[in-house]
């Protein structure tokens, strides 16, 4: 079969489509022929040797994908064997096929096309489990949501608007800030302007929950706004750019990351989260009980995932430049050959 395969670290261009071995399901496992495969920015850093989980040696990236089961292993019911799931994952979904714990295979939720379920599972799981399982945003609050026209904030804006929140969205072009407005958001706010936090003062006199996804001065500025028991939710490092042939990137990266200051935290009573799903997957039954909550919400409103830019499996690289570009709306997906 035809994989991304990473044996190096570097720039967009180490990633190779090789011809590899077809995985075999082992125990408890099962085989999906995937059809389109979601990219992340954790997959980003990982190509950078920037990311903590990534297996020893040559591996195929991505962390999501949607397809259909075509194999079992010893213990799992043949009975799968046809059905449409969506594929949660640390590795392996660059590829025509993927190898995953049975659990992991979730059914596909129906109202969507193949392409909403590979761009569902990590954008939406990440924003519920963020501001609504840690944060418990209420009807009614001021959320902020930075990065809100990329895939994790594009989910999240739909989501709080749908929880009847006065939702803020943070984009820095003309485009994204349409498309924030069009999903939902009551404003939607340029960060690439010098005082946009004034603005947002100005607009809402404060906000009650955010949801950080990019660091640096965006962080600190948003700090500002902070309410009188408000929460922050750090689930993302967009401005994340270390270089390790570069030691000053490194005293910058340190400078730039999300910082706790217990001190300043209590002059208003807010609390400061901070979420990974990867980890969150180690504990099945608390991941199940998230994903059922989600399902459900997004069935009872009608939520569609954003589907962006769609590239060819051996354009896996380009997909990386486009979002490194920061050019990309809603979820950047790569297409199997034979995929409608």
């Amino acid at each position: 079969m035809k994989a991304i395969l990473l044996e190096g670290k570097g720039g967009p261009e180490v990633l190779k489509l090789k011809e590899v071995p077809e995985p075999k399901p082992g125990k408890g496992q099962v085989r999906v022929k995937l059809d389109y495969a979601g990219v992340n920015y954790a997959e980003i850093l990982s190509r950078k040797g920037l990311y903590g989980w990534k297996p020893k040696g040559a591996y195929t990236p991505g962390m999501e994908g949607s397809g259909v089961i075509e194999a079992v292993g010893e213990g799992v019911s043949p009975t799968l064997i046809g059905q449409r799931v969506m594929v949660g994952t640390k590795f392996g979904c660059y590829a025509e096929k993927v190898v995953v714990p049975a659990h992991l295979a979730i059914p596909a939720l129906k109202q969507f096309s193949q392409q909403e379920n590979a761009a569902f599972l990590v954008n939406y799981m990440t924003a519920w489990v963020a501001l609504f399982e840690m944060a418990k945003v209420q009807p009614g609050e001021t959320v902020l949501i930075t990065a809100a026209a990329g895939g994790v904030g594009s989910a999240a804006v739909q989501l709080c608007a749908k929880m009847g929140c006065t939702v803020i969205g943070l984009a820095g072009s003309d485009e994204k800030l349409a498309l924030v407005k069009k999903l939902g958001a009551a404003h939607a706010v340029n960060y690439r302007d010098a005082d946009y936090h004034q603005k947002i003062e100005q607009l809402t006199g404060g906000v009650d929950v955010i949801l950080e996804m990019v660091g640096g001065d965006i962080y600190k500025k948003n700090l500002k706004l902070i309410r009188f028991f408000g929460r922050i939710v750090v689930a993302g490092f967009a401005s994340f750019n270390l270089k390790k042939w570069n030691p000053f990137s490194w005293y910058k990266t340190w400078k730039d990351l999300p910082r706790i200051d217990i001190a300043t935290m209590s002059h208003k009573s807010i609390g400061i989260f901070a979420f990974h799903l990867g980890y969150l997957l180690k504990d099945t039954e608390r991941t199940m009980q998230c994903f059922e909550r989600l399902r459900e919400f997004v069935t009872k409103h009608d939520i569609h995932p954003v589907v962006g830019k769609i590239f060819l499996l051996e354009q896996a690289a380009e997909a990386h430049r486009f979002i490194e570009s920061r050019k990309s709306t809603g979820k950047v997906l790569l297409k199997m050959n034979g995929a409608e």
